[in-house]
């Protein structure tokens, strides 16, 4: 797990659970804070026993243009969390057996983790906020059968995210942070300082509304919280997390991850941060 800051990162937890269950005991994963700066010179100095790599911000962008091919989600988004190897890296450099597949692997963990809150039949959507991950909630809310997304930013938003929405044949608004729109499905990609003010929201309506916040920590996020109150169903930031490392593991191993295991790993790892 590569990005500034990882300290925190859970992904650790799961994909070491994935290698044990998978019978994997060489396979290690470790977390390495990395900026965008060193970036390039991180990547080059990986040797051949490097499978994979899992990409957060500020890495998303960063990765994509370092990837020799560049997989359908992440092409749509314009960022990757995910590197694979091609071959066993043994050709080095950026040619041969040394390149590198970007994947983004956040939009299936995105749909997933709406549909285990109960997201089914959806075509009104809001995403709070406009970069990288807010386009992998595009991406997903698109495959999901959305038509109109309403993007709520402080300012303006990312122009590359409009028109991401826009070539998926989607209709897009854009207000500002608090001014809620009707919608079946809410994915909020800011972190809880970016979004003071959010709270006074809407009750569901009659057919409910999901919200998924990305963030994930020690319990709900202020935002869960007022869209609990208001009486909306809550998808659990660690639910895409799971999600997308199931599929990260899938690519980097080959092998179907096993996806209790990696969940009963991440329960144990929140209760014991508590």
């Amino acid at each position: 797990m590569w990005g500034h800051p990882v300290s925190h990162s859970l992904s650790p937890v799961l994909h070491r659970a994935a290698y044990a269950a998978l019978g994997l005991p060489g396979w290690g994963y470790e977390r390495r804070d990395v900026d965008v700066d060193g970036f390039d010179a991180a990547l080059a100095g990986l040797d051949a026993s490097w499978r994979g790599l899992s990409l957060t911000m500020p890495l998303k962008e960063a990765a994509l243009a370092a990837a020799e091919t560049v997989g359908g989600t992440a092409r749509a988004t314009g960022a990757a969390n995910t590197l694979v190897r091609i071959g066993d890296g043994s050709g080095g450099g950026s040619g041969g057996d040394g390149r590198w597949a970007a994947e983004n692997t956040d939009v299936v963990g995105i749909v997933r983790a709406l549909a285990d809150a109960g997201a089914r039949e959806v075509t009104d959507a809001v995403v709070v906020g406009s970069g990288a991950t807010a386009r992998s909630a595009v991406a997903a809310l698109a495959t999901m059968g959305v038509r109109r997304v309403t993007l709520m930013v402080r300012a303006q938003p990312r122009p590359e995210t409009v028109e991401q929405a826009r070539r998926s044949g989607l209709t897009v608004d854009v207000v500002t942070l608090g001014d809620w729109r009707r919608a079946d499905v809410v994915v909020s990609t800011v972190p809880p300082p970016a979004v003071g003010g959010l709270d006074r929201m809407p009750p569901a309506g009659g057919s409910g509304t999901v919200l998924l916040d990305v963030v994930y920590g020690g319990g709900r996020t202020p935002l869960e919280d007022a869209a609990a109150a208001a009486g909306w169903s809550v998808a659990p930031g660690v639910d895409m997390l799971l999600h997308q490392a199931t599929e990260q593991v899938r690519l980097m191993t080959g092998s179907e991850a096993p996806v209790e295991a990696m969940r009963e790993a991440l329960r144990a790892e929140l209760a014991r941060r508590g």
